[in-house]
């Protein structure tokens, strides 16, 4: 008797209802994030791919290039709720995920929600306050619920944290710990803009722009057609051959001799869930290897960990990812 196909080498499922409109929906917030954020478009579609993996998202650029703007662009044009926690050195952890405090006329504690009860949740600058603040993110993140005091207290759908941090400052910082940044999909690199794109900046604010107040902007998509995206990405075609070539990737990373820490089967899920989307967001109920190339470096930069040695010469977690998309054959 032959074995049962795998969900791998079965055709594409037809899509849900609702899918193209959800894509066009999103489109939309793409431009519409557009009128208030110049350039950044590989960042804004990141963090709509991980909208629909419900994933979060770890931003890193120096001050000034509009990581906080951009998150509050992105839920204004959604009509998410939004709560940003600027991370200090003093935050505890229940001012964040919320703590039980006690009601004097009813003589009884009661649960006062923190900033974590929230859809898109803005970690201002995460890597300056300490480890135990820090992990108080962790279950949030990875079960998307809160525990206090023994009571699980679910948190609301969608739920994604993007956290942004300084690459450039390290003092009065704390490196966040490899089991936390595991929890992100995607870690973007808010580059700055060039030439062209800080003279549009300048222009805008110029003519009047304030980066405070975004009533001008619409809400042209909505949780609903998030949850339509997420419906049609999860039936995306993903072949045998691009499923063996996301492990191969994975393996690559970990036999490099320049990385002592590679990546987990965990990080190969992340490529995959962003792959899919990706192929999604494109027009295709298919993913292909470029797919998958194109999401290799958000996926992974975070999840690999340089041998010192190879940092003293230099090499960075994007570049040596560079070396081995090269290396590793691809599916044809």
């Amino acid at each position: 008797m032959p074995p049962a196909p795998s969900s791998a080498s079965l055709p594409p499922l037809p899509a849900p209802p609702g899918a193209d409109a959800a894509r066009e929906a999103l489109a939309a917030l793409r431009a519409e994030v557009g009128k208030a954020v110049v350039g950044q478009d590989p960042v804004v579609t990141g963090l709509v791919i991980a909208l629909l993996c419900r994933g979060h998202v770890l931003l890193e650029g120096v001050p000034g290039v509009a990581k906080t703007l951009l998150v509050r662009t992105l839920s204004a044009a959604l009509a998410l709720d939004f709560k940003r926690v600027q991370f200090t050195p003093d935050l505890m952890p229940g001012d964040v995920t919320g703590s039980l405090v006690y009601d004097a006329r009813t003589a009884e504690f009661e649960f006062r929600e923190g900033p974590v009860f929230t859809n898109l949740l803005l970690a201002d600058e995460i890597n300056r306050t300490p480890p135990k603040t820090q992990a108080a993110l962790l279950e949030a993140m990875e079960e998307r619920q809160v525990s206090v005091e023994g009571a699980a207290r679910a948190l609301p759908d969608p739920f994604i944290v993007v956290a942004t941090q300084n690459p450039v400052e390290y003092e009065g910082t704390y490196q966040l710990p490899e089991a936390q940044l595991d929890r992100f999909l995607l870690k973007l690199t808010v580059p700055l803009p060039p030439r062209e794109q800080e003279i549009a900046v300048l222009e805008r604010h110029a003519l009047g722009f304030d980066p405070r107040d975004l009533s001008e902007l619409k809400a042209v998509a909505s949780a609903a057609d998030l949850a339509a995206g997420r419906r049609a990405v999860a039936q995306v075609h993903v072949g045998p051959e691009v499923l063996g070539y996301i492990v191969d990737l994975a393996r690559a990373t970990r036999q490099s001799p320049s990385l002592q820490l590679g990546v987990s089967p965990r990080g190969a899920t992340a490529l995959l869930a962003a792959a899919r989307a990706w192929a999604w967001l494109s027009g295709r109920s298919y993913v292909t290897p470029d797919d998958v190339k194109a999401l290799a470096r958000p996926a992974l930069r975070h999840r690999v960990g340089l041998r010192p040695e190879a940092e003293l010469e230099g090499a960075t977690p994007d570049g040596i990812l560079e070396g081995i998309l090269s290396a590793v054959p691809v599916p044809r």
